[in-house]
């Protein structure tokens, strides 16, 4: 094997076993950033040997073999600078419990509880949304710094600073390495679930930069809610937020035209969603409503998606039916944003006056004052009305307030359209 194809092989073994391999040994070191060092350390040790031995046939459990041994050694290191009798009897401890004959049974061992305490972990609320993206997508995407930077536009040393004091945080905070139970576990898995819909929603409809999407943190957060999606089979929301991200993410090749240019929904060319990820979608959809009780926002939203996504035109699309399921979503989640989805979908069944009016009541909304898509909303129902001269002046004001250059551009020619 060519050094090259070697490098490309623990890439993708790197993606795909490192989250397994930091949970398994935060559950050892209990402390993530010596954890993440440990894998670090074995991922090292991969580039420099497996282009000449080639690639195991478990990289997994070899990685986890290799931040064992390393683990031991660390432990040794300290307890002979330390000169502490506990340290020597924590070394036997560790020793005792890295001592696994069977490697495969090792990595395997305890490895969905492992994973399910570091998703908890990551997205602990004691850390700030950015920290939890940032984190999460390092420990369970098995992302860069770089890469992070990157699809957030941001520098490298902001990222590393983010991850530095999530890390920092979880410590000082004594976060247990543990799945919690009750109230705070539902706190808590709506945590992980806002960071998973976060790092989507970035990927989906980028907010700054020349690209309208990024593909990569689209797979990331899809990747990320499908392992926790088995790692709790039996909480709907969870399924439910699969099930819009599948769906949403069936449009991703119809979202963009040749030049890179955005195209709304209702111009797309339905023929180029991508038809086994609508039928994902509809499945996930299905299984948490299978599960019972009532529909939460994550479902709710999934289920507007999939009204879109079972209309084989968009004058076929069940408006009526998405106006209500936006009712139901305003009375369980209520938001500045929501009402201004629930406004456009009042348009579509009802005609634009009548969403207009809904619209309009958002103005003064503190929330939105900054938001691009309210005047950009109210534009296009002007527009409709005939009113071309007040949607050019919102058209405009919306892309002002935009970051993403693909988006600034769109409005702006639909401004000139409408002189």
């Amino acid at each position: 094997m060519s050094a090259f194809d070697a490098h490309r092989a623990i890439d993708a073994v790197w993606r795909i076993e490192s989250a397994g391999v930091i949970a398994g040994l935060v559950r050892i070191v209990r402390n993530v950033g010596l954890a993440e060092e440990l894998a670090q350390d074995a991922l090292v040790a991969a580039l420099e040997q497996w282009p000449q031995s080639g690639v195991p046939d478990n990289p997994g459990a070899w990685l986890m073999a290799t931040a064992r041994h390393r683990a031991i050694d660390r432990v040794r290191r300290d307890a002979r600078l330390a000169r502490k009798q506990e340290q020597l009897g924590r070394e036997i401890e560790v020793e005792r419990q890295l001592a696994e004959p069977d490697l495969d049974a090792a990595l395997d061992d305890d490895i969905g509880d492992d994973l399910l305490r570091l998703v908890f972990m990551s997205c602990h609320p004691v850390l700030s949304p950015e920290g939890r993206v940032a984190l999460t997508l390092r420990l369970l995407g098995g992302l860069t710094t770089s890469e992070i930077a990157r699809a957030f536009l941001v520098s490298e040393s902001t990222v590393a600073q983010r991850i530095v004091r999530a890390k920092r945080t979880l410590a000082e905070a004594r976060v247990p390495f543990e799945v919690p139970s009750g109230a705070e576990r539902e706190t808590r898995l709506a945590s992980v679930l806002e960071v998973i819909h976060l790092v989507f929603n970035e990927g989906y409809s980028a907010t700054a930069g020349e690209d309208w999407l990024r593909p990569a943190l689209c797979e990331d957060a899809l990747r990320l809610g499908r392992i926790v999606a088995e790692l709790v089979p039996q909480e709907p929301e969870v399924h439910g937020l699969v099930a819009l991200l599948e769906i949403q993410a069936s449009r991703s090749r119809a979202r963009v035209g040749p030049s890179g240019e955005p195209i709304r929904l209702l111009d797309q060319d339905r023929g180029r969603w991508d038809h086994v990820l609508v039928r994902r979608g509809l499945a996930a959809l299905e299984r948490a409503e299978r599960l019972g009780g009532a529909l939460g926002p994550y479902a709710l939203q999934a289920a507007i998606a999939a009204c879109h996504a079972r209309a084989r035109t968009p004058a076929e699309t069940a408006w009526s039916r998405i106006a209500a399921l936006y009712d139901a979503l305003a009375e369980l989640a209520p938001s500045p944003v929501v009402e201004l989805n629930r406004a456009v979908a009042v348009a579509m069944a009802f005609g634009p006056a009548a969403g207009l009016e809904l619209a309009d009541q958002l103005v003064s909304e503190p929330a939105l004052r900054g938001y691009h898509l309210l005047p950009t909303v109210r534009g296009d129902l002007l527009e409709k009305l005939g009113r071309v001269d007040e949607a050019r002046v919102e058209f405009e004001r919306a892309a002002s307030m935009t970051r993403n250059a693909r988006e600034r551009a769109l409005l702006l020619a639909r401004a000139h359209a409408s002189r």
